[in-house]
């Protein structure tokens, strides 16, 4: 493709990081001021060509970071649609933040229509609808996506047809994304890098449904459809399930997944864990890796402000070297941090501020993960 139609492409489809949350009063005047900081622009009006510069050095970066914030799919309490614009917030001045790295592309938002998910779920005539609201009299409009997973699928091809070798590192909005940005990886992966990927996924809850309520793609039914990509043959491995209607042994031996609840994550060493899921994906043939880090799979003594917060999980150090050690054995190729929710939890003592820095730190991770994975 054509690199300027690229670029023509993802400026349609995207905003300036913090701007995929359509504001028109209310929200405007902070919206700006964050993403004055973020450029480090002294007026509005620089913000677009700053962020423009951001895209062109695509080529040469190792690790691009796209915010998607949708909350549609949230299951019980919203406001994960907030995390990529407050998470940047707080790390603007957390100069030693690997975002900052050189290497990192921050290239900003999807532009989220909030009543959507994906375009399957749409009429033509609806599709056609939002085409003019979202791109106007954009000449691609006709062959754009207008949905949040549909949108962000076609960004990261897109990125990866600026730069091959980019790594994607995807901040949600709910789980739900985690079904575009795992399987453009995987498909990329596989083709264009003949290589074999694995899936560690942290979460509460197993995202296994094959649908719910009659919705194909959600954040309960993407590790299920990932699952399907992956052959079940073994490559996802889920740590930190608790919240559940089946037990383990179910979900171990209808889908062939390997899961480990807390009874395991407390009875044994984090290194025994850690080196186990190593030799289980080398077993498998898998010679490279995607993370999926729902916070709400770390206990929520530690992560409160999300929209399904669940007692008896994990402590940070269990995820922080996990990922270390998983990553550290296999390149990285893409990853995603979900369910991030900053509105919630401000009635509980040191929240959102808690969650919101383990975020943080689990962002750092995942990019230095991906920094990692291209110098290697």
């Amino acid at each position: 493709m054509n690199q300027e139609r690229v670029y023509a492409e993802l400026q349609a489809m995207l905003a300036p990081a913090a701007g995929g949350v359509h504001v028109v009063s209310t929200g405007l005047a902070e919206t700006r001021a964050l993403q004055r900081r973020i450029y480090g622009a002294a007026a509005d009006e620089d913000v677009v060509p700053r962020w423009h510069e951001a895209l062109r050095r695509l080529p040469g970066a190792r690790v691009a970071v796209l915010g998607v914030p949708s909350d549609t799919g949230a299951g019980f309490t919203r406001g994960a649609n907030r995390a990529p614009a407050i998470l940047r917030a707080t790390l603007v001045d957390e100069r030693d933040h690997p975002i900052h790295d050189q290497a990192v592309i921050d290239v900003g938002d999807v532009r989220v229509v909030p009543h959507f998910l994906s375009d399957e779920m749409l009429s033509e005539s609806q599709i056609q609808a939002a085409r003019r609201a979202l791109y106007g009299a954009e000449p691609r409009a006709a062959a754009l996506p207008v949905s949040p997973l549909d949108i962000c699928a076609r960004v990261l091809a897109d990125l990866r047809a600026l730069n091959p070798d980019i790594v994607p590192v995807v901040i949600g909005g709910d789980h739900s994304v985690g079904w575009p940005a795992f399987s453009e990886c995987l498909a990329h992966a596989e083709r264009a890098r003949g290589r074999r990927l694995g899936l560690l996924h942290f979460d509460a809850h197993t995202d296994l449904l094959a649908e719910r309520l009659g919705v194909r793609y959600c954040f309960a039914t993407w590790a299920y459809h990932a699952n399907e990509l992956l052959g079940r043959d073994g490559r996802l491995v889920q740590v930190g399930i608790r919240a559940s209607g089946r037990d383990r042994a179910h979900w171990e031996s209808t889908l062939n997944v390997r899961q480990y609840w807390p009874e395991e994550l407390e009875s044994r060493s984090v290194d025994a864990i850690a080196d186990e899921i190593v030799e289980r994906f080398r077993g498998l043939g898998v010679d490279a890796v995607y993370v999926s880090n729902d916070i709400d799979g770390t206990d929520m003594a530690y992560a409160a402000a999300t929209g399904t917060p669940e007692p008896g999980g994990p402590a940070p150090e269990v995820v922080h070297a996990i990922t270390r050690r998983v990553t550290g054995a296999f390149p990285m190729l893409g990853g995603d941090l979900v369910e991030v929710a900053p509105p919630l939890a401000g009635d509980r003592p040191g929240e959102p501020g808690r969650t919101l820095a383990l975020a943080r730190a689990y962002l750092a991770d995942l990019i230095e993960a991906g920094l990692r994975a291209r110098r290697a």
